[in-house]
């Protein structure tokens, strides 16, 4: 039985066992620092993997119960307007949302980070240089698949650790299509393994990539929590943070991590640096139920930004069937993308001259245009639906399954001061600990470019001959899952939380590594850059030691 009293004070008290923190731990370990890891769920066994997925591919299943979601523990709380479904967004436990994520790697754009967008999205204070290192680094880490077909890409200085996944079957319809239109396509850089890599398997076709990959071809965080291990680090689960204890003139610096155990006692982990990487809920979480008379907001909070900026990505999609078969039914991940409205949104969309999609001037968040390989229901969701039987239901079933195909895509949020993480304390979880409530509203500039997005996606979908049969827009679509903001960074520490080592403001020994710390949300997938990030930070605070 795991012991889980405190080790003796450490280097490094790391807050959370996702991406980030194991990403973290393992650098510092390696470099022979004395690192602790603290994270509020359970470990989980590789070898349960295969019943996981048996459980997640039955009709009518929840896709986080395979992961131990819900209940007392992991109360939230909603307000503003829109309801945002939080626990169908993280895995609390060793390896986090990378035990459940889609695994697409790609990285932001030279204008994410200098906003020179024209949609008055505010510049990082790091630009796209400083990560571009560490961007090579985690993509080495996490065993990423890609291809260097991407016009739009940013710069980067080598080839991806592993060659790209084939395009799909039905990439080969659409890339005709986009063709004609216009539109280039290219592939999808993958955080799962095309051959063996770092001892884990080559993709072998599951399907089940979200919520569970049984194989371990899809990276996730646990992998690099055991090479932690190995150099040294000691890593406590079911081991949720209560608050954090100052010391010092002014509270200015962390003196122990308080957590929690399952039999219901409190232990203290001191240590010389902390590190929080407890995404972008639990950190504000943390920080506001860290309020003492020296930081009477909250931990790190003098700016009032804790909690705030709180921004998601938005789906956007449509979709329909053909008269021929698709195979959408035959790839479980996304191979083939278009980033060409990523920079310029605003752009026409024509065919053999003719206008198909007008150009649109106004402020536009980026869009990122997916073509999807997992359109359409199951026979076993459409027979249970279904209203004819027997061979009436097998002659429909025969018609629409594997006919399905459909288009995906991300748009990004604005940072609004108003979309914000508090505190309930009228709610509590299992602990008696106030929950995180979440205060949430889009805003008009998504709204349009979700339109926007649509317009291209049926324009794509027309041109292939799609009988369009619905559509993801702005009164119908929810997050991507992508938490971001929070504890932004910055130059001014009146107006963020931490500066651009991710160090804040107001605590001496206190760094954040998450997706909290972007100043803006772009629309790329943000596990890349959380990791770059993460290894940033590593290398800052080990100048410390």
């Amino acid at each position: 039985m795991q012991s889980r009293t405190p080790a003796p004070r450490a280097d490094v008290c790391v807050v959370g066992a996702g991406p980030a923190g194991a990403l973290v731990a393992h650098r510092l370990a390696s470099a022979g620092h004395d690192v602790v890891v603290l994270e509020a769920g359970p470990r989980f066994n590789f070898e349960d993997r295969p019943e996981q997925m048996e459980r997640a591919i039955r009709p009518a299943h929840d896709d986080l119960s395979v992961w131990g979601m819900g209940g007392e523990r992991d109360e939230f709380s909603t307000g503003g307007e829109q309801f945002y479904p939080l626990n169908r967004t993280r895995v609390k436990g060793v390896g986090g949302s990378t035990l459940h994520w889609q695994g697409m790697v790609m990285r932001l754009h030279e204008r994410d980070f200098s906003g020179g967008l024209p949609n008055g999205d505010p510049a990082w204070p790091i630009d796209y240089e400083d990560l571009r290192p560490y961007y090579a680094d985690v993509e080495s880490a996490f065993g990423v698949a890609g291809a260097s077909d991407n016009p739009f890409a940013p710069p980067r200085e080598r080839p991806h650790p592993m060659a790209a996944f084939a395009p799909s079957y039905s990439d080969s319809l659409f890339a005709p299509a986009c063709e004609r239109l216009g539109i280039t396509t290219h592939s999808v850089p993958n955080a799962r393994n095309s051959e063996g890599y770092d001892d884990r398997s080559p993709c072998v076709g599951y399907g089940t990539c979200q919520p569970v990959c049984p194989s371990g071809a899809k990276y996730s965080a646990d992998h690099h929590i055991a090479k932690a291990e190995a150099a040294g680090a000691r890593v406590i689960d079911r081991a949720p943070v209560q608050r954090l204890d100052t010391a010092g003139e002014n509270g200015d610096r962390i003196e122990a991590a308080t957590y929690g155990t399952p039999d219901g006692t409190e232990h203290r982990q001191e240590a010389r640096q902390f590190v929080l990487a407890a995404g972008g809920i639990e950190i504000p979480r943390l920080l506001l139920l860290s309020r003492s008379t020296d930081h009477p907001d909250g931990l790190a909070n003098s700016s009032g930004a804790v909690g705030r900026y709180f921004m998601e990505h938005l789906f956007a999609g449509a979709g329909g069937t053909l008269d021929e078969q698709t195979r959408q039914n035959h790839v479980g991940f996304i191979t083939s993308e278009s980033h060409q409205f990523y920079d310029d949104p605003g752009q026409a969309v024509e065919r053999d001259g003719e206008t198909i999609v007008p150009a649109v001037d106004g402020p536009l968040s980026p869009i990122k245009l997916e073509f999807l390989n997992y359109a359409g229901p199951s026979p076993v969701e459409q027979a249970l639906n279904a209203a004819s039987w027997g061979d009436d239901l097998l002659a429909d079933l025969r018609a629409s399954y594997g006919h399905h195909i459909a288009m995906g895509g991300l748009v990004g949020q604005p940072p609004r001061a108003e979309n914000r993480i508090t505190l309930d304390t009228d709610t509590t979880d299992d602990h008696g600990t106030p929950v995180p409530e979440i205060h949430w509203s889009w805003g008009d500039r998504v709204r349009r470019t979700i339109e926007r997005a649509n317009r291209i996606q049926h324009a794509v979908l027309d041109e292939l001959g799609v009988d369009i049969g619905w559509t993801a827009g702005p009164e119908s679509t929810g997050p991507a899952y992508h938490h971001m903001g929070t504890t932004r960074m910055g130059t001014d520490p009146s107006a963020s939380v931490v500066d651009p080592t991710l160090r804040t403001h107001d605590v001496e020994n206190c760094w954040i590594a998450s997706s909290s710390v972007f100043p803006t949300a772009g629309s790329m997938n943000p596990t890349l850059t959380i990791g770059a990030l993460a290894l940033r930070c590593a290398d800052r605070l080990a100048e410390r030691l």
